[in-house]
């Protein structure tokens, strides 16, 4: 690609980006929704196709379409908006990574170690309380759908992993992030998180390797082993990262950050350890430090930025035609089994903090969204296609976690957006259920 085109196409993606927040802002609604369906559009599976419509006959959900012929302006127009269309380029993908990095580093930069070390105990229980119910019945509804165990499997990962990236950014942009209700949220994203990199080690020896359990015990291994030194880099490394920060002006404090921050994350990943999972820790490791208010601050408008390139990046890859109409059976099955689960396993969570019950619910609705490591074990399933899974198997599931991404960051970040018009509601149902006549907590 010429670099005058790549740097259009990079433009394109800024401005598109730009105005779905002042849309967002203009509704009064979270802007993640809005990134996604941007990226969704201007993909070359939407807008891309446009130049192949004119007297064609396309499918959607299922069902055959013709469109009509057109005037030659007409096809001159699509041709147009088609040459406009985007793709997952170099750029974009890593930035997007680079976005998923810099939100789980500020998440690292509130939850330090002493912090997490203090609350091992109710991480433990919210997680596993998390963990039994999601994967549960991730595990139940995937053999019921597919017949097929390791399907399952796959399944369960992909409706049980909370969306680290997404949470992360809406506790930040509600201001949930210095509540009560945060702590819970944080916890269980790092148990979740940690369990996926092992999870994920497994999965991926049995899907590419046809079940080879000897590969799978070797990359648990290294997964855990990695983890080990992020914790060791953690505890031992503050003093280090102090002096490292100690610059005379604010590049060096950014450059420095950022060139620890990405090549921990790079490494991990090459490691096969989530690059999300590195980026917590490193952020953890700086948390001890005194620069943390500067790191929130100049590092804030970067997170944002690469923030919304993984977002808009989801729906580039979302390719609206998986959707037939037995996809989106499943899709809604999916989201109907799923969604109450989470909610429930969120709110016990947030009466494991002591919390009421109006934080505990704020904890489930928030909990609900699913991201980036869902899509990451639908690619999985898709590269196993005719080695550990059937290929249309394969296929499928790819198809329904795509879509279920899709729904499921949308209803997320809408519950916690309007969380506060569900509070009441539930919260008086849940006291007349106990008998309680006195009111909740604020």
């Amino acid at each position: 690609m010429a670099t005058e085109t790549a740097l259009v196409d990079v433009g394109v993606l800024f401005a598109a980006v730009a105005l779905a927040g002042v849309a967002a802002n203009r509704i009064n609604q979270s802007v993640i929704p809005l990134y996604i369906v941007t990226g969704m559009v201007l993909g070359s599976n939407v807008l891309g196709k446009l130049p192949d419509l004119a007297g064609s006959e396309v499918a959607v959900g299922g069902v055959s379409l013709v469109i009509p012929e057109m005037t030659v302006a007409g096809v001159d127009l699509l041709a147009a908006l088609g040459g406009v269309a985007l793709s997952d380029t170099d750029f974009v993908v890593v930035g997007a990574e680079i976005g998923i990095v810099l939100l789980l580093f500020f998440l690292g930069l509130e939850f330090n170690l002493d912090r997490l070390l203090a609350s091992k105990d109710r991480i433990g229980k919210a997680g596993t309380i998390d963990l039994a119910l999601n994967f549960g019945i991730g595990l139940l509804f995937g053999y019921l759908v597919f017949g097929d165990v390791l399907a399952a499997v796959l399944t369960a990962g992909v409706v049980y992993i909370s969306s680290s990236a997404i949470i992360t950014k809406s506790l930040i942009d509600l201001g949930w992030i210095a509540n009560a209700e945060s702590e819970p949220m944080l916890g269980t994203l790092v148990y979740e998180d940690l369990f996926i990199a092992v999870y994920l080690a497994i999965v991926s020896a049995l899907v590419l390797g046809s079940g080879d359990l000897g590969a799978a015990a070797g990359q648990i291994v290294l997964a855990i082993g990695v983890i080990l030194a992020l914790l060791a880099l953690v505890t031992y490394g503050t003093d280090f990262f102090q002096h490292f920060l100690d610059a005379d002006t604010n590049e060096f404090v950014v450059v420095r950050a950022l060139g620890v921050t990405i090549l921990v994350a790079g490494i991990a990943l090459a490691l096969g350890v989530s690059e999300a999972v590195a980026a917590f820790f490193v952020g953890m490791a700086f948390s001890g430090t005194d620069h943390v208010h500067d790191l929130e601050q100049l590092l804030e408008p970067l997170r944002d930025a690469f923030a919304a390139i993984f977002f808009f990046w989801i729906g580039l890859v979302t390719d609206p035609g998986l959707f037939t109409l037995s996809v989106v059976a499943i899709i809604v099955a999916a989201v109907i089994v799923t969604t109450p689960t989470k909610l429930i396993s969120g709110y016990l969570g947030g009466r494991i903090y002591n919390l009421d019950d109006r934080r505990s619910l704020r904890v489930g609705l928030g909990m609900a969204t699913r991201g980036e490591f869902s899509l990451i074990i639908a690619s999985l399933a898709l590269t196993g296609a005719g080695s550990g899974l059937p290929t249309e198997t394969a296929e499928t599931i790819y198809a329904v976690a795509v879509g279920y991404v899709l729904v499921m960051s949308v209803l997320g970040t809408s519950l916690m957006q309007h969380s506060s018009r569900l509070e009441p509601i539930v919260v008086s149902l849940l006291e007349r259920g106990r008998g309680d006549t006195g009111r909740a907590n604020d």
